[in-house]
């Protein structure tokens, strides 16, 4: 009796970790791993989002982002036009399979466009990101006057 107590227990569990798992994997395919939303004076009515997502799975797109504190919220990037540097909407990002999409101030970034109450530096702003695919990511983001370079990251800017 004993045993076949054992198993069916075990095997309950063994079903349970399969399909966590599975569910993980599924949940899990597109982790943020850094960004920030910049912090505009109240009367700035404009501001952008700078993200650093990983991909854990197959190839996909980001072709969207939802925020709710902002009354339009569009992908950019940044194309050089006559000697001038300009912002232009694109339709989406390709995220390579085991790749990352990094969205930051001197490339590609979210411009979030009116928006709908001032954003309060040291508070986090909550977003969704929405893949070609159908699936969503929610991600939450803390509002910064700009990026905080790490000690150990020294970065060069040429112009």
């Amino acid at each position: 009796m004993e045993f076949k107590t054992l198993k069916l227990i075990f095997k309950q569990l063994f079903n349970l970790a399969l399909l966590s798992g599975l569910s993980f994997t599924a949940y899990a395919q597109v982790v943020l791993v850094d960004g920030y939303v910049r912090a505009m004076p109240p009367t700035v009515p404009n501001s952008a989002a700078y993200i650093t997502v990983e991909n854990h799975g197959d190839a996909t797109r980001l072709v969207a982002v939802d925020a709710p504190f902002a009354k339009e919220a569009q992908l950019h990037t940044l194309i050089e036009e006559n000697g001038m540097i300009k912002m232009r909407q694109v339709e989406g990002f390709d995220i390579d399979s085991h790749g990352s999409l990094v969205l930051s101030e001197s490339g590609n970034h979210i411009m979030l466009m009116g928006l709908t109450s001032p954003l309060v530096i040291d508070s986090s702003v909550d977003m969704t990101l929405k893949f070609a695919d159908g699936t969503t990511q929610k991600i939450s983001l803390p509002v910064k006057k700009q990026a905080e370079q790490s000690d150990g990251a020294h970065h060069h800017h040429h112009h």
